[in-house]
């Protein structure tokens, strides 16, 4: 056989993800699963029957149009008006994708050339690693250090050379569970507009901010509509997150380019569940405050049950998850910390290490999810406080 690679050099390092190994890890141990950020219960009854109905109506069980169901695109438009006050067609400036996780492999490749460089906020998802390398580009971390977790703007701006294109933002932050403030937005939407820069964002956990925190899409701001592309999906707002049904916005010839990439991706997907989460776009404004409400308490369940377990605890103004630093056991590791811990007390958790370009930056730090149910959560932090009664 040709001793060539069969890996694209390109991929080289990414491997299996952090998700699929910890989930296996849990499955083979019984743990309880505190990694991978999916709920553990479904979403709005209502929400499941539009699914069922589109189901047995014969609505997407053939190939829905390639943009995403007209009933769909109109919600998504309809949403950003009635949340943000933004204003999309959602004939040219709306797309449906296989998640976000598409949205933004699609928009990577539609976007850049091979030698651009792209800045993002570091620890990042890890898909945004590979999509960068898959679009032969260069990634630039801007890291968000503990305790604040705040974007150094200064160090952003040192950072923009000729070769950058894009900036890939991340808000609410996932792991850190930072929400980019007015004037933080305000300064990196001035550099996107001296530099001429294209913006994408990821604002899947838009909904999911806490302690009065708000979100504000970036592409509202002035000189930024133009070239910004939102992303975000319906999986975390609704606890359903095996649908699989995310979407872009921006500009007619943004959407553009990233519907040609996205094409040759999945071409289309998710059919009946469309049309459910058009219907889910609409609930009223108390189901959203409601959900907010009772993740924020999930949030401090678990927070203070990782403090009283020993850890330093830096607690979220969003998303599903809380970082956390292991250096109180005496622990440095995070991945061997993790890859130890089902066996040491039943829990699994991930280390932030993987999302960093510079591991030793996240090398203490571990990430744990709380939308689970309450009883979970308890049992889980009971668990974790044997930890420091434990040898590693």
């Amino acid at each position: 056989m040709n001793a060539r690679p069969l890996l694209n050099r390109r991929l080289d390092g990414l491997g299996t993800t952090i998700f699929a190994e910890m989930s296996a890890l849990a499955t083979a141990t019984g743990a309880i699963n505190l990694g991978q950020g999916f709920p553990d219960t479904d979403g709005p009854e209502e929400v499941r029957e539009a699914a069922v109905r589109a189901l047995r109506d014969g609505r997407g069980n053939q190939y829905p149009p390639g943009p995403g169901v007209p009933e769909l695109r109109r919600a998504i438009a309809d949403h950003q008006r009635r949340f943000y006050g933004l204003a999309f067609d959602p004939d040219t400036e709306v797309l449906v994708t296989a998640g976000a996780t598409e949205a933004i492999a699609a928009a990577m490749l539609a976007l850049l050339e091979p030698g651009d460089e792209v800045i993002a906020f570091e620890p990042f998802y890890d898909s945004y690693a590979a999509c960068i390398a898959m679009a032969g580009a260069r990634r630039v971390p801007l890291t968000l250090r503990a305790p604040s977790f705040r974007p150094d703007l200064d160090e952003l701006r040192s950072k923009i050379t000729p070769r950058t294109r894009l900036l890939l933002l991340n808000t609410p932050h996932n792991p850190t569970g930072t929400v980019l403030t007015d004037e933080e937005q305000r300064a990196i939407a001035a550099l996107a507009v001296e530099h001429d820069l294209l913006v994408v964002t990821d604002e899947v956990y838009e909904h999911l901010v806490f302690d009065g925190a708000a979100h504000t899409p970036i592409a509202a701001l002035p000189g930024m509509r133009e070239r910004t592309v939102s992303i975000s999906s319906a999986g975390k707002t609704f606890s359903f997150t095996g649908w699989k049904v995310g979407w872009v916005t921006a500009d007619a010839p943004l959407v553009a380019a990233v519907r040609t990439a996205k094409q040759y991706l999945t071409y289309v997907s998710s059919g009946p569940f469309q049309y459910a989460v058009a219907e889910a776009l609409r609930l009223p404004d108390a189901y959203f405050e409601s959900f907010r409400a009772d993740l924020q308490r999930r949030r401090d369940l678990l927070a203070d049950g990782l403090r009283a377990a020993g850890f330093e605890v830096y607690r979220p103004q969003g998303t599903y998850f809380v970082t956390t630093d292991i250096t109180p056991f005496g622990e440095k590791d995070a991945y061997a910390f993790c890859r130890a811990l089902p066996e040491r007390c039943g829990v699994v958790a991930i280390p932030n290490s993987v999302f960093y370009d510079d591991p030793d930056a996240g090398r203490s730090q571990v990430r744990f999810t709380f939308c689970k149910q309450d009883d979970v959560l308890h049992e889980a932090a009971t668990r974790l406080r044997g930890l420091a009664a434990r040898p590693s």
